[in-house]
This record gives C-alpha cells, sequence and structure tokens, in this order.
C-alpha cells in the first residue's frame, strides 16, 4: 500500500505538471521528426559547370549521376563564388580541368569520384591515365572534415551556453524578487529590459571573444577571412541567443521547466543550421532553417572563415541577427508585461 501510495503521488505530480508531461511525450517525437528530415532526404547530386566540354562527356557525367549545365567561362566562375556549383569542369584541348569550390570535403570526394567514374564509362582502357588537373577555389586537397564543421561548432556553442545561462539568470532575477523591487523604481519595462542585455551582454562578448579565438589560433581552424568579422558575427549571435533566453524565461516557472525548452529550442536549430547537409532535403522544407538565428550566424561564420567572404557576403546575415535580436526583445517586453505579473 505505501508503495502503491508513491506510484499514485508520483502519477499525481506529472499530471499536474502538464508542461514536463508534454515535454516527456513531445520532445522524443519531435527530434525524430527532425532527424527524418535531415537524414531521410534523397541522395546527393553534385552540381557541376561545363564549359567547353563535349556532348559526349556530358552525357557520361549525367548518366554517373551528376547535373551537369552548360556555361561560359565567366558564367561559370560567378556560379561557382556563389557557391551554386560544386565544381567546373573545363576543357583545355584534351586535358580537363576541374575547379572545385572546395569548402566541404565530402563534395570534393563526390564530385571527383563521379569524375572518375564517367571517365571510366566513356573509355576504359584510356581512363586511368586521364587526371584531370584539379584546382580549388576555396580550401584544399588537405582541408580537414573538421574545418568544413567548425564554424557551425562555434556558433552553436556560443547561442547554446548563452542562451541557457541568460534563461537561467533571468529566471533567478524574477524569481528572487530582484524583479519586483526594480519595478519598484521608476524604471520602465523596457528599460529593465535593455538593461539586462547589455548587462549579459558584456559577459557574452567576453564568452564569444574567448571561443573564437580558442577554435582558431589553439585548435587550429581554418580562418582565410577577418577575425573582427568572426567577432561581429559571434557577438550577434550572442545577443539573439541572450534576447531569446531571457524571452522563453518568462515561459519557465523553475530552472528545471527552463532546461526543458532546450529540445525545442536548441535542438532544431543544430540540424538546420548547416550542420548536415540540407541540400538533399526537399525544397518545401528547407524554409524551417530561415526561421532560426544559427542558420544564419553559422552560413556567415563559413563564409567568413573558409572563403575569406567581406562584408558583402554577410550584410545579409548581420541584418537578419541583428533583427532577430530585436524582435526577442520587443517581445520580451510583451511578455514581461503580460505574462510576468510584477
Amino acid at each position: 500500500m505505501r508503495i502503491r501510495a508513491i506510484v499514485v503521488r508520483i502519477l499525481r505530480q506529472f499530471f499536474h505538471d502538464k508542461r514536463t508531461l508534454m515535454m516527456m511525450l513531445v520532445a522524443p517525437m519531435l527530434i525524430l521528426f527532425m532527424m527524418s528530415l535531415v537524414f531521410n532526404g534523397s541522395t546527393y547530386v553534385p552540381k557541376l559547370g561545363a564549359v567547353d566540354v563535349p556532348a559526349p562527356l556530358i552525357q557520361k557525367l549525367q548518366e554517373s549521376g551528376a547535373e551537369v549545365t552548360s556555361y561560359t567561362l565567366d558564367e561559370a566562375q560567378k556560379e561557382l563564388e556563389h557557391v551554386k556549383l560544386d565544381g567546373v569542369l573545363r576543357m583545355n584541348g584534351a586535358s580537363p580541368q576541374l575547379t572545385l569550390e572546395g569548402s566541404d570535403p565530402s563534395k570534393n570526394k563526390a564530385v571527383l569520384f563521379l569524375f572518375q567514374k564517367a571517365m571510366q564509362s566513356a573509355a576504359p582502357a584510356t581512363a586511368a591515365s586521364i587526371m584531370p588537373t584539379i584546382a580549388y577555389l576555396h580550401g584544399s586537397a588537405n582541408m580537414a572534415a573538421f574545418d568544413n564543421f567548425g564554424p557551425v561548432l562555434i556558433g552553436f556553442f556560443v547561442f547554446f551556453f548563452v542562451f541557457l545561462l541568460s534563461g537561467v539568470s533571468f529566471l533567478r532575477e524574477r524569481t528572487g524578487g530582484t524583479l519586483e523591487r526594480l519595478l519598484a523604481t521608476p524604471l520602465r519595462r523596457w528599460e529593465i529590459v535593455v538593461g539586462y542585455i547589455l548587462g549579459f551582454g558584456i559577459f557574452t562578448a567576453l564568452q564569444a571573444t574567448l571561443i573564437a579565438w580558442f577554435a582558431t589560433s589553439i585548435l587550429g581552424l581554418m580562418m582565410i577571412g577577418s577575425f573582427w568579422y568572426v567577432l561581429l558575427i559571434t557577438l550577434l549571435l550572442a545577443l539573439a541567443a541572450l534576447s531569446l533566453g531571457t524571452l522563453i524565461s518568462a515561459f519557465a516557472n523553475n530552472e528545471f521547466q527552463m532546461i526543458q525548452f532546450i529540445p525545442l529550442i536548441i535542438v532544431p536549430q543544430v540540424f538546420f543550421s548547416g550542420l548536415f547537409s540540407l541540400d538533399t532535403m526537399s525544397d518545401y522544407l528547407r524554409w524551417i532553417g530561415h526561421l532560426m538565428p544559427l542558420y544564419y550566424g553559422a552560413d556567415a561564420l563559413r563564409n567568413i572563415m573558409i572563403r575569406g567572404a567581406g562584408w558583402d557576403r554577410i550584410w545579409l546575415d548581420v541584418i537578419v541577427l541583428t533583427s532577430f535580436t530585436l524582435v526577442f526583445m520587443i517581445l520580451n517586453i510583451v511578455a514581461l508585461k503580460k505574462h510576468r505579473k510584477i
């Protein structure tokens, strides 16, 4: 009877805490759904640009599984620079020249494998002797996989820790009664939110700087572009996480409930941040990534660190990340007014 009483008490506790119950039931299914979207996509099809390539070789490349489009040399270079092609194949007399986009080692290998397969199909006897001259627009043949997903990891760790710490810290400010005392002063709600964002922002800036420095200087992560742009993006990403963390804390009553939001807020961003290739996902599902701050942060960091991009390539990511921060701050002020009865 005593054991039965304990079981009944625990069951009642779960049914009274609807948030925990829903997290236990919904979060695993949501994560599995995200994984199925990312990993159950179609097989990746390398995209090649062909410049002065004979029609029979283009046909063999297509039969081998490539998506081949004919371009002029200038058009092909532009498409390659905008990452719309994985490589450009050009014939210099009888010798093929293959220029790879180079930022993703797995795509480089896929293009080279496909080219060898097409040559063996076209001329089995001479395929081994016909090796293309290979050049890399970005990176090199020695580029490691960590160089490719390292920039995404920098963005993820900055975002994750800032989100968690800011959410829990702001929650303690509320549950500890500090906010009540602040509201007893002439301070307005928006001033409180801005003050907390700036206060926490100093530490998040320090954290973002330390992570970026450690990854590039100590771990030797590929760094082609400006380190200052890396700092700018990590700082904007940290501010977006900071404002989102304080917003989400409005819907949590304790630290345990704040941690429960991680599967709903953080985990989906991992799958759609670019850490895994989204090219195999259906076009109508890729828009999900555009709703997440980490997607833009990871995109900008990759462009800077691997492709050496400047302001002309990252300005849109900067604007979007700034907009996310402003929207989250406005929502935080609204949530502070409607949900926090102080």
